[in-house]
């Protein structure tokens, strides 16, 4: 039997593997998510500055997970949407809403699906973490260019492809400082900047800024390295007006 994912960008074996820890999404000790945790007040902090601030703006998380990074922005008054296609991660993220009291709120929807529902309704749109995830980021990349407004922004994170990816993200990161899960990516579905900046072309956005997330295994600190985009990186798009 086909299943709803399968007829979406989506793959359903990493809805599962992400699914079955889901209830782990906001432990910050978690192996699987507390790096999120130590590297979201550095993407949060980014993302305000690229886009100008978030007070008052329309916010749409694709790919939202458990609701990490969209709480985060209702709390500094962007009005947030998070969409993803799992329902184990929505529902963690709904039941941490009743907790936090965050005004944020959580549809299971595709991006292509929400894209022909409201476009151009976001002044901001942001994908972390998700398009090493799905079958064609292209088509991910092309319905947050077409969710955004004319002029909006578009932020995506993701990991490069290269050698020293391989050995930091694989080997290091899953293998021998053991912060995630081991086969929690798949070296083979890193996006290089340049395939990304030409999805991002092809939907007609327009490069706005970009930045390394880069790891000090000694100190266990993360910071923002805009000279680094070996590994993690964010990338900003322009919807053109």
């Amino acid at each position: 039997m086909t299943t709803l994912a399968e007829n979406r960008n989506a793959d359903p074996a990493e809805l599962a593997k992400f699914g079955a820890l889901a209830h782990r999404w906001w432990d910050p000790e978690s192996e699987m998510f507390g790096p999120l945790h130590s590297i979201n007040p550095l993407r949060l902090g980014w993302i305000e500055r690229v886009a100008a601030g978030l007070d008052g703006k329309r916010v749409v998380d694709v790919g939202c997970g458990g609701g990490i990074l969209a709480e985060s922005m209702a709390t500094q008054g962007a009005s947030v949407l998070g969409i993803d296609l799992s329902e184990k991660a929505l529902g963690v993220a709904k039941l941490h809403k009743l907790e936090s009291g965050a005004p944020v709120d959580y549809r299971l929807v595709a991006a292509e699906e929400l894209a022909g529902e409201m476009p151009g309704a976001f002044d901001v749109v942001t994908c972390m973490e998700m398009v090493e995830h799905v079958p064609d980021p292209g088509s991910t990349v092309a319905a947050c260019a077409a969710l955004a407004k004319p002029g909006g922004m578009v932020i995506v994170s993701t990991l490069n492809r290269n050698p020293k990816s391989y050995l930091f993200a694989i080997v290091g990161a899953e293998y021998v400082l053991k912060l995630l899960p081991r086969g929690t990516h798949d070296w083979a579905r890193f996006i290089r900047p340049s395939e990304l900046a030409g999805f991002a072309r092809r939907a007609g956005l327009d490069l706005a800024g970009s930045t390394g997330i880069v790891y000090n295994p000694l100190t266990k600190v993360f910071r923002l390295e805009p000279r680094d985009t070996d590994v993690n990186y964010i990338a900003a798009f322009r919807r053109s007006a």
